[in-house]
């Protein structure tokens, strides 16, 4: 079947889903949880298979990323159930009011329609877009790239059994099967058909999409993330939330890539992050240092492009600011406006930082990695949207739906 003829068929099988209510979808999440689980063997065998494909070819962080264990499977299921306790979006009244001519209008919430995803080596997105797509209203087409494309389609086959259990289309979700360049091009271009199209990935397949695509399009995920040491900052607390930023999973778009230290606490702070992040390490962290950080501690001399690079690997550029004036400035600058932190016990530096930092998610003594859907109480997430218009920030239900206006009247004529 071809990839239009699958987006076709999805297209198809929106009213089955719309016209569901909130117990029914509810209902259909569950089942479609539970067959993830009683297909974990199925879905585990097909991913050791795309793991062996792959070793060598991508690296170790990104095998990481493609790598399931039944851990991570139990994940996928609790985040579904978690979709399930989460308020559905579709239906609210956003605002109401009678005009002078008795016509009634609201405003309401309604699904976008045929949602697509096109996304790379992560198998649990699968089951997030799923999910998120069916409590919302909507149904989807899952795009994997080709090094994940067993796995996936082993979970959209667990979840379709779920669905088929509960007596709804399961062609309300389906995957493309076609994992070349071409399908993508087709999907992104299959106006009339696509009404949104949701790329979740590296900077390459993102710029593909938004440069290429004729239908609506969400700019998501690369992630230049920052976080700035300011004068103030509790040097201990600051060495825990950079460890946890940069080494707790490297290749995800909320790891931070570009520490800021302010110049009056850079004798104290750097040696001490150069110890946390590299001594007895597995995967010690390459510095990549400015001139004036160079001068405090050892590692490799940092080009202007190390500020402009998304690593999703070990490697964390450093530069010296003298103030959070300066800082803010480079962020804004070299950002790709996903998520910056401040580390500072000033609060008139953190009200500044928040203010005039312009990213998605702007933190104060924490971790960008908490910048994901599930960790903002969205049970899952569709991606997060680094630009400003329609969604901003990690996208769970209520940005995964659209309005539109219900006019009652009473037979009055303009």
């Amino acid at each position: 079947m071809t990839t239009i003829d699958i987006l076709k068929k999805t297209k198809d099988a929106y009213n089955d889903i719309n016209m569901l209510n909130t117990d029914e979808k509810n209902k259909v999440l569950i089942a479609m949880s539970d067959e993830i689980k009683a297909c974990t063997d199925d879905i585990l065998k097909a991913n050791e298979e795309d793991v062996k494909a792959s070793t060598g070819i991508i690296s170790d962080v990104m095998i990481d990323r493609l790598k399931l264990d039944k851990k991570r499977i139990t994940d996928m299921c609790d985040g579904i159930i978690k979709v399930t306790q989460l308020e559905d979006p579709v239906g609210k009244v956003l605002s109401s009011y009678i005009q002078p001519n008795g016509l009634e209008i609201s405003k309401v919430s309604v699904p976008v329609g045929l949602i697509a995803i096109i996304y790379e080596s992560r198998p649990n997105v699968t089951s997030d877009a799923a999910a998120l797509a069916v409590k919302s209203g909507n149904t989807c087409v899952l795009r994997c790239g080709q090094n994940s494309f067993k796995t996936s389609k082993a979970i959209i086959c667990a979840m379709k059994k779920g669905i088929e259990k509960c007596k709804v289309n399961p062609d309300i979700i389906n995957i493309v099967e076609d994992s070349s360049r071409q399908s993508s091009y087709e999907i992104m271009n299959a106006k009339g058909i696509v009404d949104l199209l949701i790329p979740r990935g590296g900077k390459g397949l993102i710029k593909a999409c938004t440069e290429n695509a004729t239908v609506p399009c969400i700019e998501t995920g690369t992630g230049i993330c920052h976080i700035y040491v300011d004068e103030t900052a509790d040097i201990d607390k600051a060495v825990d939330i950079i460890d946890n930023a940069k080494t707790s999973r490297p290749s995800v778009c909320n790891a931070e890539e570009v520490l800021l230290v302010n110049s009056a606490v850079a004798d104290e702070f750097l040696p001490k992050v150069k110890q946390r992040l590299q001594e007895g390490r597995t995967n010690p962290v390459e510095l990549r240092l400015d001139e004036r950080a160079a001068k405090i501690i050892d590692g490799t001399l940092a080009t202007e492009e190390d500020f402009n690079t998304e690593f999703l690997d070990y490697i964390l550029a450093v530069k010296i600011v003298d103030n959070a004036d300066e800082a803010i400035k480079h962020i804004n600058s070299h950002s790709t406006g996903h998520s910056e932190s401040i580390i500072t016990k000033n609060s008139d530096n953190a009200d500044k930082f928040t203010k005039l930092i312009d990213s998605a998610a702007v933190y104060v003594n924490a971790s960008t990695r908490f910048t994901d859907g599930g960790e903002f109480g969205l049970g899952c997430e569709m991606g997060i949207s680094t630009q400003k218009l329609h969604a901003r920030g990690p996208m769970g239900l209520f940005e995964l739906n659209t309005y539109k206006y219900v006019i009652k009247g009473n037979g009055q004529i303009r």
